[in-house]
């Protein structure tokens, strides 16, 4: 028997298909420096900032106290995935929380050195520039990183991680 539970609420997971669209966007279409990248650049500070928002205002598994994970929480999901112990999350769990918090301060570091880029105070200064570049590294691998450990758990567990990030429902076993 399996349950279904509603966990993402839209605003969560507009929040998510718009941050990928927009880093995509950045690392795949735009040229860096122009006016475009610029304005996707901004579009994911405001993502990031109404996420922080709704982090502490929003729904239950949208709270940051939802799925703030404690050194036991982390080690007890690694340990069940080296045992083979099928423990399911109704929201984040511990590891994916990690990567949560991972991606919005990277994305933010992001934002704030490319903006930084841009002013008089630090237009062509080498390091703010291998910030952004090493950040962007950085996002790039998380991303495929969390991708992979989806793919992974939710065959692990037998949950549609991603089915779940679009229609807003978990069906857990």
């Amino acid at each position: 028997m399996s349950v279904k539970l509603r966990v993402w609420d839209p605003l969560v997971r507009v929040f998510h298909w718009a941050l990928v669209a927009a880093f995509a966007a950045n690392v795949f279409v735009t040229a860096p420096g122009k006016a475009a990248h610029q304005w996707v650049g901004y579009a994911v500070a405001g993502l990031i900032a109404l996420r922080l928002v709704w982090g502490f205002v929003g729904t239950r598994h949208a709270r940051f106290a939802d799925f703030m994970p404690g050194p036991d929480a982390v080690l007890g999901q690694m340990t069940d995935m080296a045992t083979g112990r099928r423990r399911v999350h109704a929201g984040h769990s511990p590891l994916g929380a990690i990567m949560i918090f991972n991606l919005l301060l990277t994305m933010a570091g992001l934002a704030v050195s490319g903006y930084a880029m841009t002013t008089l105070m630090f237009f062509g200064v080498e390091w703010v520039e291998e910030v952004h570049e090493a950040l962007v590294v950085w996002a790039e691998i998380s991303v495929v990183v969390h991708v992979l450990a989806v793919v992974v758990e939710s065959r692990r567990l037998g949950v549609n991680l991603p089915k779940s990030m679009v229609t807003g429902y978990k069906t857990l076993p």
